[in-house]
């Protein structure tokens, strides 16, 4: 291993609080969305951002607000659901970054009992690092349903360097 200086050091601290950040921002979507908690699920946004599902998009944290608080999703929390995400595969570059990963819907099952996987989900995360906090300024997200896009998303991440 070379010697490292000093700012080396301090280089590599300040990239690994980065990505835990990041880690720690994406992990927060599920407890928050699933809970209905609309301040946690919009502070993963910048207030700008844009969240880009292959049902719709919104744009900025009262749209975003307005899809927790939708009698579609307080059906889907009322009735049992948990949004699961893998651990993401992020790149940095200064004060932006790009995470990706896939993610669950599971519902309760209403017929019997257990849960069911409703759907599978490529996500692509751009960050932004803005006043000192990453944000999500983009978040891309696609149905693993054999369909290009998704799959484009998941291999443009992990092509990336990290």
């Amino acid at each position: 291993m070379p010697d490292l200086t000093l700012q080396d050091l301090a280089d590599r601290i300040t990239k690994l609080e980065d990505r835990l950040a990041i880690l720690e921002l994406m992990a927060s979507y599920g407890p928050a969305i699933d809970s209905g908690s609309v301040d946690a699920v919009t502070r993963v946004w910048a207030e700008d951002g844009i969240y880009d599902v292959d049902t719709g998009i919104m744009r900025g944290h009262a749209e975003i607000a307005a899809m927790v608080r939708s009698q579609a999703h307080q059906n889907w929390i009322m009735g049992g659901c948990g949004h699961i995400l893998e651990p993401g595969y992020v790149t940095i570059d200064g004060d932006t970054a790009v995470a990706t990963c896939k993610s669950q819907l599971i519902i309760k099952d209403q017929d019997a009992p257990g849960f069911t996987v409703l759907r599978v989900t490529a996500n692509r995360w751009e960050m932004k690092k803005i006043d000192g906090q990453w944000k999500c300024t983009v978040r891309t997200s696609r149905v693993l349903d054999g369909r290009d896009s998704a799959r484009e998303i998941l291999a443009a991440g992990v092509t990336a360097e990290a």
